[in-house]
């Protein structure tokens, strides 16, 4: 039994690090911290045009018709590129319409979305810190739907929003419908920034099966953020072993210190068995959903505090000027702070898993 990569997924992760090697390295992620543009509409673009908006879309819709697996691990390799652009909003806005979309909700919008014609972004967060669909706010009276959602990525540049409402249903709002507020919020993490919704009898969409797809979007994005998690953490590893073996102290490199020897050791100890976590965790959602869903807490509460820690370690190993602007580093420690935050941090998942395990 086989349990790596076939040649196609390979194929896809270096497909992928490649364009953002040429088309997003960390001189443009830099270019976008340091301006107000939110992403490169045109690497998004390139995104789009190399199939990752629709990869998990239906071929009857022109998307790859490809599983959470292959979405999750293109989720590592932007995470290791720290890549600027709405693919967790977009991503989970797809997977909410397949889930509970209706047919015609299906014909509409995935063939644009898959395409990258249209932006897709989900309003899920509540202003208490909500994140879990029993926990949504939100009314919906007939075709029309009142709510206040915090921590909306991308929500400013979408084109149709997925909310979360009261009962844990899914509705769609065209984000130019009249009653739709939509103000940017200054978040920490700019390679993916935050967006605040305010819908005010706003035109909406029931997805028929809101209620079941729900559940199944918020574990999706939980495996989506403990890939990030992943490629961010393996990432740092890697800045942090090259600044070692290049930055002399004492007229020899750190890296031939012991000290500093074992903490790389321990770094890479840290990340590298946790792989497994987000990998099972994808191939639940797809195969096993009797256990998709503890599998995807316990992805996203491990990797996310992973990848805090490895932030933390390659501060402090890149010295003095770890903590400064002109370090690169920062780019990985803000993203690793989003994704431990966004859709719950790992506390919460870990009591979640525990009831799930009857504990």
């Amino acid at each position: 039994m086989n349990f790596g990569l076939s040649e196609e997924q390979e194929l896809l992760q270096q497909t992928v690090a490649q364009f953002i090697e040429n088309e997003s390295p960390v001189t443009r992620v830099r270019e976008l911290y340091d301006g107000d543009a939110p992403y490169d509409p045109a690497a998004w673009k390139g995104i789009c045009e190399l199939g990752i908006s629709g990869l998990m879309v239906p071929e009857e819709f022109g998307g790859a018709e490809l599983g959470l697996v292959d979405l999750a691990l293109v989720a590592e390799v932007l995470g290791a590129g720290a890549f600027p652009g709405p693919f967790l909003g977009h991503a989970l806005a797809v997977i909410a319409l397949l889930e509970g979309g209706s047919d015609a909700q299906k014909a509409k919008w995935l063939p644009r979305l898959a395409a990258g014609d249209a932006l897709g972004a989900v309003a899920l967060g509540e202003e208490s810190g909500a994140w879990d669909p029993a926990a949504w706010t939100g009314d919906v009276s007939g075709d029309a739907v009142s709510a206040r959602k915090a921590w909306a990525p991308g929500a400013a540049d979408a084109d149709l929003l997925v909310v979360g409402v009261a009962g844990g249903e899914l509705v769609l709002v065209e984000a130019t419908a009249s009653g739709v507020s939509i103000e940017p919020v200054d978040s920490m993490d700019r390679t993916r920034r935050f967006d605040g919704v305010v819908l005010e009898n706003a035109p909406c969409e029931k997805l028929p099966g809101g209620a079941a797809a729900a559940r199944r979007v918020r574990d999706a994005g939980l495996v989506l953020l403990a890939a990030d998690a992943f490629g961010g953490a393996s990432k740092l590893l890697q800045m942090t072993v090259d600044y070692a073996q290049t930055r002399e102290q004492f007229g020899q490199t750190i890296a031939h210190f012991q000290a500093v020897k074992h903490k790389l050791a321990d770094m890479a100890v840290e990340i590298e068995p946790a792989r497994g976590l987000y990998w099972y965790a994808a191939y639940a959602w797809d195969e096993l959903p009797d256990e998709a869903e503890r599998a995807a807490a316990h992805a996203k509460a491990h990797l996310a505090d992973r990848f805090m820690d490895l932030a933390r370690d390659a501060v402090e190993l890149h010295g003095g000027i770890g903590f400064t602007w002109e370090c690169d580093v920062q780019f990985w420690f803000k993203r690793a702070m989003f994704d431990r935050a966004f859709l719950g941090q790992p506390a919460e998942h870990r009591e979640r898993a525990a009831r799930l395990g009857g504990w």
